[in-house]
């Protein structure tokens, strides 16, 4: 069978770009008012690290460029949920650190999002949850191998 038509890739990549797709309008119209799906990303890493992080290893964590990344960081700047300060040992270097502020607009994101993510996961039933995520994990870890 020709590589360009093997139906079951197309299928695979087919329904995992449709349920991006949806995943992101659902968690988008639960998210805080004014946050979007990029922010509440980024100060879910940045509270899960418990570390200063660069915006180059954040847009290298994110795969987007560096002036997505620096466009992302100056709002949440100016919402006030994260500190940039410079690099005291090379001033062309920034660090990101996440701030009380954005801790609470994490928290409250995830409290938005939770029944949400719950009602998906008790729907679909955590067993086959538990067997997906295997697959997507190896997926996932195979296209990065590309990059």
């Amino acid at each position: 069978m020709n590589e360009s038509s093997d139906p079951l890739a197309i299928s695979l990549f087919s329904e995992i770009f449709m349920v991006d797709q949806l995943a992101r309008a659902r968690l988008s119209k639960a998210l805080p008012k004014g946050m979007e799906i990029s922010h509440f990303s980024v100060l879910n890493h940045l509270a899960r690290m418990h570390e200063e992080r660069s915006p180059a290893q954040l847009a290298r964590t994110f795969n987007v460029t560096r002036g997505a990344m620096t466009n992302t960081l100056t709002k949440l700047e100016w919402a006030g949920h994260v500190h940039i300060r410079p690099d005291w040992d090379d001033a062309r270097r920034k660090f990101v650190a996440i701030s009380p502020a954005g801790i609470k607009a994490r928290d409250a994101a995830l409290e938005a999002i939770a029944p949400l993510i719950h009602e998906v996961v008790d729907d679909i039933g955590a067993e086959n949850v538990r067997a997906a995520l295997p697959v997507l994990r190896a997926l996932r870890n195979r296209l990065l191998s590309e990059l």
